[in-house]
């Protein structure tokens, strides 16, 4: 039996808790344990069971408890996509959309290979104008203007995207334009399909027998705090992916029913408070052909040509991002015990004001938050207009964060390519396969792994490391970025 351990001369939390696992039973285990997550921020802690049984012979193939853990629990990745949140679940994440991407532009992953020969186009739709901004302008040549006000901005400078007229800016009209940006791109695709139909002079049920539009596209903050959108647009035969598209299915249809698209697709909102606005995109949009190869690297600056490989990085690059890029914060500023409405229900059932939040209903107030002022101002306007009756099933103030955004930032339509959880379940499926060489090594009979049963219960315990876990996982984020460094830099003595 083990001593008990006297570390109160030990003043680091994190150090007494490492000593403390150190004395465990088998700390190459815990050691393990975290290693597995490759650096995950905030793991989930998981307790239960698991057994795989062969029913033909009712044989325990595997089975697992998470009391036999020298913690007395699983740890497992939070999956988190944000690489604000969790940086090693987000570069799973990115990698996942990018092979995504890429399967509907080179083929794989069931994707047949002829869709590299299918019309496809990298489409960018922005939002409107709300007020005259701070910006970096360049002429037809690639030169650098100054701004409107009269000077010419760095790249990194923090009024870049800021009103130049505060009090003249149209923050409603912006905040209520990201609420809605979701139903604007999914009316944006009915009418694309209905502007192509007019475009080559046939109907629309024509159209749909001979010919299928797919497409993946990934929302990007602005530095004026609005989202916009990137798309790829392919153009496939009526089987899907599987079939070519017709012969006048070209780049050029497509091009223009983009453009009759984005003119006619609209949304009305009317509201007692506000009157009635229109949410339309903006009259900036590009539609670029996409290159099966090409060189030169896709930018911000859309300085190369459009090709597979660099499309589907840069789309994943986005599909990580959150709001953080246009300044703002990546947590929720609701009150968690009122859910944001400042009060609580009292033992006598009336409404009493919430104690955490003095009846805000924030979380943090949003006079502190460590933000720009037009940032600031659009999370007020989105708070005060997610409590009008008429906004309220927009849910405003919880999404006031985001900039009144509700939309998912990467979607796809069903036939473009894989899906997530396709690439999730190969990655599972070969880890089993391993499970299954290691079984064989150690001498065990193999199974047939689609005739198993496995039976399982799990209960979600809580979220993070313990202290001392904290610092293995440091280390190990420290080998893995060192590990990456010499990959691209070379050992340090070459």
């Amino acid at each position: 039996m083990r001593r008990p351990l006297d570390l109160r001369h030990v003043i680091s939390p994190g150090l007494r808790d490492l000593i403390e696992l150190a004395n465990t039973h088998d700390f190459d285990r815990v050691q393990e344990q975290v290693r597995n997550l490759r650096g995950c921020t905030r793991p989930v802690n998981l307790h239960g069971w698991t057994v795989t049984t062969d029913p033909a012979t009712k044989e325990v193939v595997r089975s697992y408890r998470s009391e036999d853990e020298p913690t007395g629990r699983l740890l497992t990745t939070c999956g988190n996509r944000r690489a604000s949140r969790c940086p090693a679940c987000s570069r799973v994440y990115a990698a996942d959309t990018y092979h995504l991407i890429k399967a509907g532009l080179s083929g794989g992953k069931n994707v047949a290979e002829t869709v590299r020969d299918h019309p496809r186009a990298f489409v960018t739709l922005t939002a409107p104008s709300f007020g005259r901004v701070h910006n970096r302008k360049t002429d037809s040549t690639g030169k650098l203007r100054p701004c409107a006000c009269g000077e010419t901005h760095a790249e990194d400078a923090p009024e870049l995207g800021t009103p130049l007229d505060p009090a003249t800016y149209d923050y409603t009209g912006a905040v209520l334009w990201n609420a809605h940006a979701g139903q604007l791109w999914a009316r944006f695709t009915t009418y694309l399909r209905r502007a192509l139909a007019e475009h080559l002079g046939m109907t629309q049920k024509a159209l749909n027998s001979a010919l299928r539009v797919s497409f993946a596209k990934v929302a990007e903050y602005q530095k004026r705090g609005l989202v916009h959108f990137h798309a790829v647009i392919r153009f496939d035969g009526p089987d899907g992916h599987t079939s070519s598209p017709p012969p006048w299915a070209t780049f050029d249809a497509l091009k223009a029913a983009v453009g009759l698209a984005v003119e006619r697709a609209r949304l009305t909102v009317e509201s007692d408070s506000i009157g009635e606005r229109v949410i339309a995109w903006g009259g900036r949009f590009k539609v670029d052909p996409i290159a099966a190869m090409g060189d030169g690297e896709l930018t911000d600056a859309r300085v190369a040509e459009y090709t597979d490989a660099k499309v589907a990085g840069y789309v994943a690059k986005y599909a990580t991002k959150n709001a953080e890029g246009a300044g703002t914060v990546d947590r929720t500023l609701i009150c968690r015990p009122c859910a944001g409405r400042g009060h609580v229900r009292g033992p006598d059932g009336f409404h009493d004001r919430c104690p955490d939040c003095d009846g805000t209903g924030q979380a943090e107030p949003i006079k502190d938050l460590p933000i720009q002022q037009h940032v600031r101002q659009m999370i007020r306007t989105a708070w005060a207009l997610g409590h009008l009756p008429e906004f309220a099933e927009l849910k405003l103030w919880k999404w006031a964060h985001m900039l009144g955004f509700r939309g998912h930032f990467s979607s796809k339509s069903r036939a473009y390519s894989t899906t997530l959880s396709a690439l999730r379940d190969v990655r599972r499926a070969w880890r089993l396969a391993q499970a299954e060489a290691a079984r064989a090594r150690a001498g065990h009979a193999t199974t047939d792994e689609t005739t198993l049963v496995t039976a399982s219960s799990w209960t979600y315990l809580s979220s993070g490391y313990r202290p001392g876990e904290e610092l293995l996982a440091a280390q190990v984020r420290h080998d893995l970025n060192e590990a990456d460094r010499i990959k691209t830099e070379g050992e340090p003595w070459l």
